[in-house]
Order: structure tokens, then C-alpha cells, then sequence
């Protein structure tokens, strides 16, 4: 009996450590310019899983898109080819990295995902350059070397935590008036420049006083939070 259990015990170790080394799947995460030289002349999938809406504004040559909240995202994937290497990205890395895990549990034999997405591609010089359109960096500069406090809040139409920080943000534009300014910036719409501010997410906010810029905060941030850091 006791030799029974033993083998029994045995076999099933041997069974549990093959089941775990069946799995070679690879997915990481890699930097975008490890990123950008991989997928430059190699057969690959390269995946945009944002918004169409962003993904129009801007997205890497060769993607293709398939929106991460999208209701048929899973049914999209299962298209394509899960023997090729597929390199995703979204806007910062967030949802990418949840589609990374995803692809991964499907089966995906390798899966990439570009850190801090598409806005650290930019900060880092890696796009083409952009249409020179929307507001140039000396018009910038001209808006913050002001006696006043002045606060940037850099934003897009289609990112959820602008959009929560709006109301609260047109409040105290009523409230301070006087004593700070707060300029909007879409970066959709001013691309060069938030290439040139190193843009990495949104929403981002740039705070200057004298002219000089004293800190700055990439996401959301509550109101009662940046009233603290004014």
C-alpha cells in the first residue's frame, strides 16, 4: 500500500512539473525604443488596443487596432495569429498590460508590450514628427512667464480622468481668477508640443509660479488634493 501512494504521489509531481513546462509563452514588457527596433523590419503583429478615436489621432506604422473596451475584443484576438509575435501598446501602458496577461492566458506564443505606450514613444523622440498644428512652445512660453500663478492641464476628449477632472477644474478657473491662470491644452490637437513637454500620459498638469515651473502631476489628481499643492 505504502509503495502504491508513493508511485501515485510520484507520478503526479512528474504530471504537475510537465504541465508547467509546457507553457514557454513569452510576455514581457520591453522599452520603446527596444520596442520601436524590433518591430522596424521583422514579420510581426504590431497591436494598438485604444480607442479608434485615438488610434486615429495617432498610432504606429503597421498597427492594426482592436480596442481593449471594446465588447468583441476577445472574439477579435482570437483572429489573429497566435504562433507570430505580437507587439501591443496603448497610451500609457495600462490597458496594454491587461491585454498582455489576457493574449497570454489565450495561448499567445509571444506577446510585447511597450512600456509606458505611445506617450513615452513620443517623449522619447521615437515618432515622426508631428504636423506642425495647434500651439507652438514659444506661444507656451509666452503663456506662463506671467506675474500670475499659471496651471496647464494638458487633456483629450476621450480620457476618463480629464473628464472627471473638468467640472472641478472650470470651478476654480471661476474662483482664482485673478490670482492664477488655467489654460487648456488638447493633446490631440497640439501634438508637436506635447512631444516637446515630454508628454508621457494624460491628463497632465504643469504648475508655474514667476514663470518658473515648480511641479508636475501626471493622472488624475482629486480637487481637494491639487488645491493642497497650489
Amino acid at each position: 500500500m505504502k509503495n502504491f501512494l508513493l508511485t501515485a504521489i510520484c507520478a503526479t509531481a512528474i504530471a504537475f512539473t510537465s504541465c508547467k513546462g509546457q507553457n514557454n509563452n513569452i510576455a514581457d514588457n520591453i522599452e520603446p525604443r527596444a520596442f520601436a527596433e524590433r518591430i522596424a523590419n521583422a514579420d510581426v503583429t504590431v497591436l494598438d488596443v485604444r480607442t479608434p478615436q485615438e488610434y486615429a489621432s495617432q498610432h504606429l506604422d503597421k498597427a492594426i487596432n482592436i480596442d481593449y473596451n471594446g465588447a468583441d475584443f476577445e472574439e477579435q484576438l482570437a483572429k489573429l495569429d497566435k504562433n507570430k509575435p505580437v507587439y501591443l501598446y496603448c497610451l500609457s501602458g495600462g490597458r496594454s498590460g491587461k491585454a498582455l496577461q489576457k493574449m497570454n492566458d489565450m495561448g499567445f506564443k509571444e506577446v510585447h508590450n511597450m512600456t509606458g505606450g505611445i506617450m513615452k514613444w513620443n517623449a522619447e523622440g521615437l515618432s515622426k514628427p508631428a504636423k506642425a498644428e495647434g500651439m507652438t512652445m514659444a506661444e507656451f512660453q509666452k503663456i506662463v512667464q506671467s506675474d500670475k500663478k499659471v496651471l496647464i492641464d494638458v487633456y483629450a476628449e476621450w480620457c476618463g480622468p480629464c473628464k472627471k477632472m473638468a467640472p472641478y477644474l472650470e470651478k476654480m478657473k471661476t474662483e482664482l481668477k485673478g490670482e492664477m491662470t488655467i489654460v487648456k491644452i488638447d493633446a490631440d490637437k497640439n501634438q508637436q508640443l506635447a512631444q516637446e513637454l515630454k508628454v508621457e500620459g494624460l491628463p497632465t498638469l504643469f504648475y508655474f509660479k514667476d514663470g518658473k515651473q515648480v511641479w508636475t502631476n501626471l493622472g488624475y489628481i482629486t480637487e481637494e488634493d491639487l488645491k493642497k499643492k497650489l
